[in-house]
């Protein structure tokens, strides 16, 4: 078995307008000899891109797009602020070039004034960042890439995809005592929410790839929003409404390591102004974990923000059902983000309804866990990560949710490595794949950090690493129920039980609540029925 047979072939992209699959000489829909390095929690990936851009000079190329950005976020102390981090490189001489989602107004919880505010920072600095709202209505730009380009020094060339923002709250560390930068989220979290997020840093090849991610939406011809009040403000204020030239995309960096890398992307069919690049949408990141689904055999671990939408999880449900071996573990905050009386019930509608799909599938095989800080407060998972049979990798922007799969623009990236590991050299359904470095060591870091354990107490192997995760959580689950006597157990980790569920079922009750909320977030009216 090679990448071939995990990885989506160009015909099963379902998108042959985008250029991703026309890059390489031989036709492939991925890249090879890259080095891909996890980078766990905001304050690694801030410190290391906080480096990264201190050493461009003039003429290297700073690309990045964002879910939100707040330019007054410290990647690592006070002087550090996102905005004048990437101001000065503009004032340097570094081509910078971003595009943050429009987003919706601060009172309903979203982002809009920060990003105006980043983006005017960046102009007066010499660089150039789009306020972009060319979605489909009720959707968002949820990608979170930064590429970094180096003229005349292609081996420093790097580009970082995954989970994380540049904004508030996301500069969190293992110890998880939360942002001192924060945003407010439900009360479980406390006054500085703890967050746990994933972010890949790329190397070799497919940092072409990425970048070509962006030159897509950057060149995309449409007005960058539909909206004719928009349209008047940005006049009124001179705001820039039109992208500049890129200058020429360089040749991708030389091969550099063992990693086999996919990109994987979700765009919505945008019904007026259609993306050149997917005029009929794009859902290669669905259809990725839906190959790579029917190989599970033994263990899928996920990280997931939401894991909302019975139809999102059939596919999981499904390999449950097929291989009786099969085991799933999931990690989801405790509680969700927002604690409104119509928000906490939407959002838990969706998991409620996910899980029993899954469950009724795979019954005592899946086990679903919420994180908390040796403080005993609950940790926020915004991270998004998949692994699967210790061989497939995913880390992105995407979520295990119908809005990721079907509605939004997002970024992920599939991770498979050339190399076996020695401690299971073959896999135990005799497919002779075996696990993958990568795969393995992305699982374990995870693992090692939730259950305070080390890989030789039974992490490594999948079976085993089901039952410690069990283990871990029922000795602290039995801790706080004895009253918390005798010394804290070892883990983070907490058995998952939705919050409210009086409150939820009584919804689920109603006939009419498919119309009164929606698990994803979008309009009344908006709900696309997208395609996998």
């Amino acid at each position: 078995m090679t990448y071939a047979d995990w990885l989506l072939l160009p015909a099963e992209r379902g998108n042959p307008a985008t250029r991703l699959d026309r890059r390489r000489p031989d036709g492939t829909a991925w890249s090879t000899g890259n080095d891909v390095r996890p980078l766990v929690h905001g304050a690694v990936y801030f410190a290391e891109l906080l480096t990264a851009v201190r050493s461009m000079g003039r003429g290297d190329l700073l690309l990045f797009t964002d879910w939100r950005g707040d330019p007054d976020e410290r990647l690592a102390g006070p002087g550090t602020e996102i905005g004048a981090v990437l101001c000065r490189a503009a004032e340097r001489g570094v081509v910078v070039k971003g595009l943050l989602w429009r987003s919706h107004l601060d009172s309903l919880h979203f982002s809009q004034e920060e990003n105006l505010r980043f983006g005017e920072e960046l102009a007066r600095a010499g660089g150039e960042c789009l306020l972009d709202m060319r979605v489909r209505p009720g959707g968002s730009h949820h990608q979170k890439l930064v590429v970094l380009r180096h003229r005349g020094r292609p081996e420093l060339d790097v580009a970082y995809v995954g989970g994380i923002d540049l904004c508030r709250n996301r500069n969190d560390d293992a110890s998880h005592r939360g942002d001192r930068q924060s945003l407010p989220l439900a009360r479980a979290y406390g006054p500085h929410p703890p967050w746990h997020d994933v972010q890949l840093a790329l190397r070799g090849p497919v940092v072409g790839d990425v970048e070509a991610v962006f030159r897509e939406r950057w060149q995309d011809p449409a007005p960058l929003s539909r909206s004719p009040l928009v349209r008047l403000r940005e006049r009124l204020h001179h705001e820039d409404i039109s992208a500049d030239r890129l200058p020429p995309q360089p040749p991708d960096p030389a091969p550099c390591g063992t990693h086999t890398v996919q990109l994987l992307r979700t765009y919505p069919n945008r019904l007026l102004f259609g993306y050149p690049f997917a005029p009929d949408g794009e859902r290669s990141i669905a259809r990725g974990y839906t190959k790579a689904l029917r190989r599970a055999r033994s263990l899928i671990y996920l990280e997931d923000q939401y894991l909302w939408s019975p139809r999102v999880v059939d596919c999981f449900a499904r390999a449950l059902r097929d291989h009786p071996r099969l085991r799933v573990i999931a990690v989801v905050p405790s509680v969700p983000e927002q604690d409104g009386p119509l928000t906490l019930p939407m959002n838990l509608i969706g998991r409620i309804k996910a899980l029993a799909e899954l469950r009724r599938a795979g019954g005592g095989r899946v086990a679903v866990y919420g994180l908390e800080n040796r403080a005993g407060t609950a940790v926020y998972v915004h991270a998004k990560v998949c692994v699967i049979d210790d061989v497939w990798a995913s880390a992105g922007s995407d979520n295990i949710n119908l809005r990721s799969w079907t509605h939004d623009s997002e970024l992920g990236c599939a991770v498979y490595d050339e190399r076996r590991d020695p401690r299971r050299p073959a896999d135990p359904a005799g497919l002779g794949d075996g696990a993958r470095v990568f795969a393995r060591e992305l699982r374990l870091e995870l693992m090692r950090e939730h259950a305070e354990a080390a890989a030789e107490d039974g992490l490594c192997d999948p079976v085993s690493a089901f039952d410690v995760f069990a283990g871990r959580a029922a000795a602290l689950d039995a801790w706080y129920a004895g009253g918390c006597r005798g010394p804290r157990p070892p883990g983070r980790l907490r058995r998952y039980a939705p919050p409210d569920l009086a409150v939820t079922r009584r919804v689920l009750a109603t006939p009419l609540h498919h119309l009164l909320v929606d698990p994803d977030g979008r309009p009344l009216g908006m709900r696309l029925r997208g395609r996998f």
